[in-house]
């Protein structure tokens, strides 16, 4: 049993990568070994066509992984990392999707000749639109980044930093974001009601809204600043309500400001 991939851990963003990994033929169910201690969960994984076990041990003495990706709850990281230590030969390269989990926690379970990477997703990845940012140490060869690169990108986009301090930022902006928009969502939703709206009427407009114009953003050559102006004519009804949320950098403040309480959030659950 020739295993290329192992994954610790089969909940909602580990179950979610591995059917975006198999369903886009970017690996082979064949090739993965699911280690989940849960029953159920271990048992959906199975009817992937996955390899799985209850623990470590469960993996064939002779095994030799390209990655093991470690997507357990961060609180649990040191003792399921440990499971995994016969893999820190420095063949074997540990890609973290645990939030706050520095590579330092892994150097120390794992010693100095793992090479290790981390990746911050967000939850819309679970519908293949998430934002993936990986940060990798020197020691992950430039092939097994790739392939990460590649089994990420079926999941969303994929972007990549060479300063791990900075995973405190994307985690403010990419990980912690959807609940951002959502909120919006919710506001715009209340604020439609209010101006008369229909329950229903209002909450289709506000999503529909928010989609279509991140939809429209991402697929344009434009900026969002001269996407912005397009839609703005003079004196016009957008140019009223832009007037309020941008009249004193209202919401730019805000945003800023809210990105960097979660920055500061991210550092302090770090230590």
């Amino acid at each position: 049993m020739a295993i290329r991939l192992v994954l610790a851990g089969c909940g909602n963003m580990g179950y979610a990568m591995l059917s975006g990994w198999i369903g886009s033929g970017k690996l082979a169910a064949a090739d993965v070994f699911v280690v989940e201690p849960n029953e159920d969960l271990r048992a959906r994984a199975a009817a992937l066509g996955c390899h799985v076990g209850a623990g470590a041990a469960d993996i064939a003495a002779g095994a030799a992984p390209e990655l093991v990706v470690v997507a357990v709850k961060p609180q649990v990281i040191r003792d399921a990392v440990s499971a995994y230590t016969r893999f820190a030969d420095g063949r074997t390269t540990f890609l973290s999707v645990a939030a706050g989990t520095p590579v330092a926690t892994f150097r120390e379970i794992l010693g100095a000749r793992a090479p290790i990477a981390r990746c911050m997703p967000n939850t819309p990845a679970a519908i293949g639109k998430g934002m993936m940012v990986v940060f990798s140490t020197p020691l992950v060869p430039a092939p097994t980044r790739g392939f990460i690169a590649d089994l990420l990108s079926a999941s969303g986009e994929v972007a990549t930093i060479d300063d791990e301090g900075l995973m405190d930022a994307v985690t403010a902006v990419s990980g912690s974001g959807p609940a951002y928009v959502f909120h919006f969502i919710e506001c715009l939703t209340a604020a439609a009601e209010k101006a008369g709206l229909p329950v229903a009427t209002a909450k289709l407009l506000a999503m529909q809204t928010v989609f279509g114009a991140a939809s429209l953003a991402t697929e344009s050559r434009e900026e969002p600043a001269v996407l912005r102006r397009q839609v703005t004519s003079p004196n016009g009804t957008t140019a009223a309500a832009l007037e309020v949320l941008m009249g004193g950098d209202r919401l730019k403040t805000l945003m800023t400001e809210a990105v960097e309480a979660a920055r500061l959030r991210s550092i302090e659950l770090g230590r």
